[in-house]
């Protein structure tokens, strides 16, 4: 009798152990995409340093390069601008682009928006409050994003990393 009561109970603690890990790691790891707004920010604001690209506002730091004024963006490698500029459409007074620094955070190829319940296809998450590079329709402003032409967008997809930086000025 013993032995039995001895071996359930250390199946019972191995149970409570396992399912113990497994909420921890789901706690831990969390989901693979949350949704953007969930996101922690993890320090995304980063330094802009070196020189000041030509015919930009942005310096050799960045990887992305975002002029509200012109509505243009450009991506760089090494100081070098490798595309743009290309036509973009930020957000308006009502839900502005952030100024600043920032860094990739991750990306998603199609993602949907759950608060405006819009598709955000080739994203580029890069701000908090799931502030993206992303394709979309540029007669129409964004709701902060940086809203790109379907060929532009796939573009900054495909060469964004998670940690390059992102300049919007």
């Amino acid at each position: 009798m013993r032995a039995r009561g001895r071996s359930r109970t250390a199946g019972l603690l191995a149970a409570g152990v396992a399912l113990t890990g497994a909420l921890t790691a789901g706690l831990v790891a969390g989901p693979a995409l949350a949704e953007p707004s969930e996101q922690p920010d993890p320090t995304d604001r980063q330094v802009a340093t070196g020189a000041i690209v030509p015919g930009t506002p942005c310096t050799s730091s960045a990887r992305a390069c975002v002029d509200l004024a012109s509505r243009s963006t450009w991506l760089f490698d090494a100081g070098q601008v490798v595309a743009g500029p290309v036509a973009m459409r930020p957000g308006d007074p009502e839900a502005p682009t952030p100024t600043g620094t920032f860094a990739v955070q991750w990306k998603a190829e199609q993602w949907t928006s759950r608060e405006r319940l819009t598709q955000m296809p080739w994203s580029v998450f890069f701000a908090q409050g799931g502030i993206a590079f992303h394709q979309g329709d540029l007669s129409t402003p964004s709701a902060g994003c940086v809203k790109l032409a379907e060929t532009d967008a796939r573009q900054w997809f495909d060469y964004l990393q998670v940690g390059d930086q992102v300049q919007i000025h």
